[in-house]
């Protein structure tokens, strides 16, 4: 179909996270839609893989995301029913740190603010009642019962087979070479053709920053490594209905978290502090360098849990200086909606953001506060 050109509603450029949500919610509501990726999501590529991810709601991160993330749990029990997939485990999760540290304080703030169900637990009460951790005199922990797993690629996937149901055009393996828009309406050109829509969605991940180079981006992409360990000991400790998620903030502002056995490990993994990469040149071998970080974190706060490495993956995080999201039209051009990248914490959050992509790009207004996400904040200075 070289030097043709078709017309869309809506264009979605990168169907992972955001990008199948946004695809789906846009198709249900009888936008003519045309998703465009490089790869065949889910992919091994990009940010949403690794077979799990966390959901939570008393966000450390800033109280705003957590009226999102109540509409996200919403919007995934829809994804079950539509889809006949389970895709969310609930486990209750740990924000374990210091009293006065950033995770603790921001969890209680956020738990406060919105009445959320939560617990605060001294470290004796840790051990006690959740035996595979150890932590310090010190430490304390809000508990949080309705923190759990997703599973991203099937949640990817059920995104996408929901979308092309509801009459989307999704075409894979079809890297996007460049795109204009005239005020009106947006041209699309890539490896096999080229398309025009009334509005285009961008929502390459890692990719953004190569999509939008007339917009300084501040983006900062970092190789994250992702490991399973086989428990050493009392394997009985990590099953889901003993051991919730946990986010442990083991040093000011550092943090690794966990998930409980599902059969294939333990999966532990060193939140931020990668190598800054770009997607093309990531290094995807995992080195021992790579793995013994994370088991000497494992050593000291979770012993049983530090047997035999299993597996090790490697995904990406793309960064924002204030490690809030970007998701907000255009500065430039308001036909023209960017949906990530979300700073290696967004996939909780993909189907209300495609939910919210959908009503944008419809020219409603959003029944949420967006400020803090908006992209022109790096354009004014703002970080």
């Amino acid at each position: 179909m070289s030097g043709s050109t078709t017309d869309y509603d809506v264009i979605v450029v990168g169907l992972g996270a955001m990008g199948s949500a946004a695809a789906y919610r846009l198709a249900s509501r009888g936008r003519r839609v045309l998703g465009l990726d490089r790869f065949r999501p889910p992919h091994e590529f990009g940010s949403s893989h690794g077979r799990t991810r966390i959901i939570r709601e008393a966000y450390f991160e800033h109280t705003l995301y957590v009226p999102l993330v109540r509409r996200a749990y919403e919007l995934w029990a829809d994804l079950e029913r539509q889809s006949g997939q389970r895709l969310l485990l609930q486990t209750g999760g740990l924000m374990i740190g210091p009293p006065d540290g950033v995770l603790v304080t921001g969890a209680r703030r956020s738990a406060q603010d919105h009445n959320l169900p939560h617990e605060v637990l001294s470290a004796a009460d840790l051990r006690r009642r959740f035996p595979a951790f150890a932590p310090d005199v010190a430490t304390i922990a809000v508990w949080e019962p309705r923190a759990g797993i997703l599973f991203p690629e099937l949640a990817i996937q059920s995104h996408l087979e929901l979308a092309r149901k509801c009459g989307a055009t999704l075409q894979c393996d079809e890297p996007v070479l460049h795109w204009e828009s005239n005020g009106q309406s947006s041209r699309v050109s890539t490896v096999k053709g080229s398309y025009r829509a009334d509005r285009l969605l961008i929502s390459a991940g890692a990719w953004t920053g190569s999509l939008l180079p007339a917009v300084p981006l501040p983006l900062r992409v970092e190789r994250q490594v992702l490991c399973w360990f086989e428990p050493g000991s009392h394997p009985e400790l990590f099953q889901p209905k003993r051991c919730p998620i946990f986010i442990w903030e083991h040093a000011p502002g550092r943090f690794f978290y966990g998930f409980p056995d599902l059969g294939e490990g333990v999966k532990v993994a060193i939140h931020h502090e990668g190598e800054e990469t770009q997607p093309e040149s990531l290094r995807r071998e995992v080195q021992p360098d790579d793995i013994a970080p994370v088991k000497a974190l494992l050593q000291q706060y979770v012993p049983a849990a530090a047997g035999p490495l299993r597996s090790a993956e490697v995904c990406m995080y793309t960064n924002t200086p204030d490690a809030h999201f970007i998701f907000g039209l255009h500065p430039a051009s308001s036909q023209v909606l960017i949906a990530s990248p979300c700073s290696g914490h967004g996939f909780k959050f993909s189907p209300v953001i495609g939910e919210l992509a959908a009503t944008l790009l419809g020219g409603e207004v959003p029944a949420f506060d967006l400020s803090l996400f908006t992209p022109d904040r790096f354009l004014r200075g703002g970080h």
